[in-house]
């Protein structure tokens, strides 16, 4: 019998996201807005601190937000985590969380937003890139038009959508800049285990 040729990691980091995630979201509801005061991203100013550049990934306004984020690291995450293992996991989801921060602290600036931001989307979209990348055509359906198609179209679509709706101003209240910064950071995460990887083959 042979063996595999590669080895499945059990998603321990994603489940612990979600876990983490929800309970957070119980814990905001019991403390009067003190977690959004000290761990959302708030514009660079007085209320700004350090950490928020992570913490406020923990957070989410709704339930409907919480939830679909949650599912969407469900259905992405797990498959990209059993390939590529907790630890690099790990890796793509802060740092496409920290990427998404920058993006959105940068925009804010611009255009003198006083709004914080809360919300997974970031770490998401960072996973979805590299779903899209190591499953290009896995078939994805998606809740708007619910037709099915290839992960890399699905990835595609949906960052051209955030760029227009980000640069028309459409659906203002959502951080669409963030979601490109979050898959600008899936993209770099990405970009540089390639370059690692070639490194090894020398």
């Amino acid at each position: 019998m042979s063996s595999p040729p590669f080895r499945l990691h059990t998603p321990v980091v994603g489940r612990s996201l979600i876990g983490v995630c929800v309970l957070v979201f119980l814990l905001q509801a019991q403390t009067s807005g003190t977690v959004l005061a000290n761990a959302a991203l708030w514009p660079l100013g007085p209320d700004f601190a350090p950490w928020q550049v992570l913490s406020y990934a923990f957070l989410h306004g709704r339930f409907t937000h919480l939830l679909f984020n949650m599912l969407g690291l469900y259905m992405f995450g797990g498959d990209v985590e059993r390939i590529i293992g907790p630890s690099r996991f790990a890796l793509l989801f802060f740092s496409s969380v920290v990427c998404a921060a920058l993006a959105q602290l940068a925009v804010n600036h611009i255009t003198a937003s006083p709004w914080p931001t809360v919300g997974a989307s970031g770490g998401l979209f960072g996973v979805m890139l590299v779903f899209a990348l190591l499953f290009p055509k896995a078939k994805v359906v998606p809740l708007i038009p619910p037709i099915p198609m290839p992960a890399w179209l699905f990835v595609t679509l949906y960052a051209a959508v955030e760029l227009w709706m980000g640069v028309t101003g459409t659906q203002q209240g959502v951080a669409h800049f963030a979601h490109l910064g979050g898959l600008v950071g899936g993209a770099l995460v990405w970009l540089y285990w390639r370059a690692e990887f070639h490194r090894r083959q020398r």
